[in-house]
């Protein structure tokens, strides 16, 4: 099983024709491994190349300035966490896994610093990021790239509409408030061996909506399961972003649709070189309020609800608290 490449650009200019066939690729993707590798979605790579060559100039301060970004002992998802902090196979069965060989600065509710939020439920939630004072450019091109990831985002939910049989517009008063994180994960080099079991990033499934990836092409990457247990390499393509679904996706598709259990593995251990990995991350899911409940395509005879609703903050919260080892 391969992760399919899926152009969107004719979803993305209208045309009902063209929109269709992308709908089928977009449901069949989802359908079966959860993973899409998304080309032609608008995105300057000239952006993504500068957050990428920033964000690394920041994970390469001393450990007290990168800490001034952070919220801890909190356990959010929010600001900089340093490694031996998060073991996101701990969130699936696995209790006592290692913790995950990374670093990462989140933000979130970037939607709202530069106009405060307007629903008070948005307004109980939001909490100002703190942004590192270098490098200098830093703040400004995360936004304008969030901008952008951000409009995406919402671009997806009009495509899985039609994917999942739904009127166009269905989703659009659950994600006209889109809760989103975005967030850069920094894998650096592996000077000592990892302890047994520890990868960069554990097994896991993500936890809400569509997860929007741009990797780089180091040595030790990313991984999705098969139905048959064997991992499947996805490979970055040039001028392309990978996509996968979340668990309240799923939830909400009655497990139509797949939030598959992925990885990122430790390189090589014979290898000489750097192979410090750069991962640049956008987390969606539904408004923070919305209730979410099986979807009316994605039910009949023959076929019931399998979860209860929920509402779409709950699941995050209760999913990134069971992540953090400390």
């Amino acid at each position: 099983m391969q992760v399919p490449v899926i152009d969107i650009a004719a979803f993305r200019r209208g045309g009902a024709a063209a929109q269709t066939e992308v709908a089928r690729q977009w449901a069949g993707a989802f359908e079966s491994i959860g993973f899409a590798t998304l080309m032609g979605h608008g995105i300057a790579e000239d952006l993504l190349e500068e957050i990428h060559a920033l964000a690394l100039e920041f994970f390469d301060q001393p450990l007290d300035a990168k800490m001034r970004c952070s919220f801890r002992p909190e356990k959010t998802g929010q600001g900089y966490v340093p490694l031996g902090i998060e073991s996101v196979a701990r969130t699936l069965a696995d209790g006592q896994a290692p913790p995950d060989i990374c670093e990462a600065l989140t933000f979130t509710g970037l939607e709202w610093e530069r106009q405060a939020p307007r629903n008070p439920v948005d307004a109980a939630l939001y909490r100002a990021n703190l942004w590192p004072a270098a490098p200098a450019r830093f703040r400004a091109c995360v936004t304008a790239y969030f901008d952008q990831v951000y409009a995406l985002g919402q671009t997806l939910m009009r495509l899985s509409a039609p994917a999942l049989d739904l009127p166009a517009d269905y989703f659009a008063s659950y994600y006209d408030r889109m809760a989103s994180s975005l967030r850069l994960v920094h894998y650096p080099d592996q000077a000592a061996d990892p302890l047994p079991g520890q990868l960069r990033y554990g097994a896991h499934t993500d936890y809400t909506g569509f997860t929007l990836l741009r990797q780089d092409d180091a040595p030790g990457g990313l991984q999705v399961q098969a139905p048959d247990g064997a991992w499947v390499d996805v490979p970055p393509v040039p001028g392309a972003l990978v996509i996968n679904a979340g668990d309240l996706l799923a939830r909400w598709t009655n497990d139509r649709w797949k939030s598959n259990v992925h990885r990122v593995i430790n390189p090589p251990r014979s290898l000489t070189g750097s192979t410090r990995r750069l991962s640049i991350v956008l987390f969606t899911g539904p408004n923070p309020d919305a209730r979410i409940a099986c979807l009316p395509s994605c039910q009949g005879p023959g076929r019931p609800p399998k979860y209860d609703p929920v509402i779409a903050h709950d699941h995050l919260m209760a999913k990134i608290r069971a992540s953090m080892t400390a």
